[in-house]
């Protein structure tokens, strides 16, 4: 029995793999359903045209306008600025963070951040995506601000965005170099960071993506509040708003660019757009990862719901099912059918990430003042995220509030896990009259219960 056992464990091992390639795919195609006809902008620092991976990166973002998903670009420009000005003996000046435009140096700022324009339009053509570089954000001066003349450096007055809609709905893919002109045609040099907030603002974006040339938000380059979403690599994976903002106070002394960038990405969620990235340009497929996977590669800020543990819904039963069918199949379920779950449903909950079910569980409650949770169950894809852990504290929590004295698992793979979690082994005996009853002698699940009158909290599993 034990061997029939082990080849069934065996079997689930290599149903994850499996699973990995099929769910991906599943996340490529739900993704791209959801954003069809949705606009995402693409702030793109400078360094990234130089990557090797650059021309793969518009062949990405010409792919994505061909099905249907609606892009803007904001290059940034300011190296190159720097380059164009430096070869033309003209000194720049910067005054409170902003460049010092002169007379003298707008016609080449102008160039330099043309030319930039260019070489991402010159890409896409190439990909046969068609781009536009266009008039599509009226300036105004900054004006003399404490006796000092910023010149020709301006602020953003407003987008055109119903002649910018128009060219979306062409399938076209504009794109913004960071000059703007008034209404007398005099031209100003802007900050991309605030045409970028401006466009999503205006085009009311769903997403809006910070292409960098930086490392990203790695647990050994920041300070990090405790119980942040963390991929295997030690990489903030998500951060709400709030998070976002302990992460920036923790950091204040830190002059690392992706904060600078996570400054804008809080600026974008607060003034409407859903969702925010801040990304590695220099890893190959950095975007199609990000967009069609709930991992991705850097680090989401969200304004919108994200991730909830609910109530399991009708709806849910298919992926439910799913997600216990390999488990069951290798013996560390109970087997379960659907008219099972449907019976049973208001015992169970759901871990749901961007509207996907990735985990469920369940408490049945057996009277005497105990409960049982079972049918723990997650995507093995997930697994650092600690899904099983957080459904588990949610049921712990559960029962507490609807007064049960104690709580209690079956298990025969997962003892380790449970012991972990300040769950004790117990007989039989213990377990109430009802669930003694049910009891599978031949399976020989071990007990293990959890007092839940001397409990604050489970303890962090090592």
């Amino acid at each position: 029995m034990d061997k029939l056992n082990d080849l069934k464990y065996e079997g689930y091992t290599n149903e994850i793999k499996h699973r990995e390639q099929v769910d991906l795919i599943r996340e490529v195609f739900y993704y791209q359903s959801r954003f069809d006809g949705k606009t995402i902008v693409f702030k793109i620092d400078y360094p990234i045209i130089n990557e090797p991976h650059f021309g793969q990166l518009m062949k990405d973002l010409a792919m994505l306008r061909a099905t249907g998903i609606e892009i803007v670009i904001v290059p940034g420009a300011t190296e190159w600025i720097n380059e164009v000005l430096k070869e033309y003996d003209i000194e720049s000046e910067y005054k409170n963070g902003t460049r010092v435009s002169t007379e003298e140096s707008i016609p080449f700022i102008r160039m330099a951040a043309f030319d930039v324009a260019d070489r991402f339009m010159t890409a896409l053509t190439a990909n046969k995506a068609n781009a536009v570089i266009g008039n599509f954000v009226r300036a105004r001066g900054m004006g003399v601000i404490n006796g000092f003349d910023y010149q020709h450096s301006g602020v953003v007055d407003k987008i055109h965005a119903e002649p910018l809609q128009q060219i979306l709905d062409q399938g076209m893919i504009p794109i913004f170099p960071c000059i703007g002109w008034n209404a007398a045609g005099k031209p100003y040099n802007l900050s991309s960071d605030e045409i970028v907030l401006a466009v999503c603002q205006a085009l009311k974006a769903e997403k809006l993506f910070f292409v960098t040339n930086s490392d990203g938000f790695f647990k050994n380059i920041f300070q990090l509040p405790e119980g942040l979403v963390m991929t295997s690599d030690d990489r903030v994976a998500r951060l709400s708003l709030e998070e976002a903002d302990e992460v920036l106070k923790m950091n204040v002394d830190n002059e690392d660019n992706d904060l600078h960038y996570l400054k804008l990405a809080l600026k974008a969620c607060r003034s409407g757009t859903e969702r925010a990235h801040v990304v590695d340009g220099r890893i190959e497929g950095a975007i199609i990862k990000e967009i069609f996977s709930n991992l991705g590669v850097g680090t989401l800020i969200y304004g919108s719901e994200y991730e909830s543990i609910r109530s399991m819904k009708s709806d849910d039963l298919p992926e439910v099912l799913r997600l216990m069918q390999p488990l069951m199949e290798a013996g560390i379920l109970v087997n379960r059918t659907e008219e099972e779950l449907t019976n049973t449903m208001n015992d169970y909950v759901v871990y749901e990430i961007d509207g996907v079910v990735h985990a469920c569980g369940a408490l049945h409650d057996y009277g005497e003042g105990q409960a049982e949770i079972a049918a723990i169950a997650t995507n093995p894809t997930y697994a650092h995220l600690s899904m099983g852990k957080k459904i588990l504290t949610y049921l712990v929590e559960k029962a507490k509030k609807n007064s049960f004295e104690k709580v209690f698992v079956l298990t025969t793979k997962t003892v380790d896990w449970f012991e972990q979690l300040g769950f004790k082994s117990v007989k039989l005996d213990s377990l109430p009259e009802k669930k003694k009853v049910l009891y599978n002698h031949e399976r020989k699940s071990m007990i293990f219960s959890l007092d839940l009158k001397n409990i604050a909290a489970l303890p962090k599993s090592r």
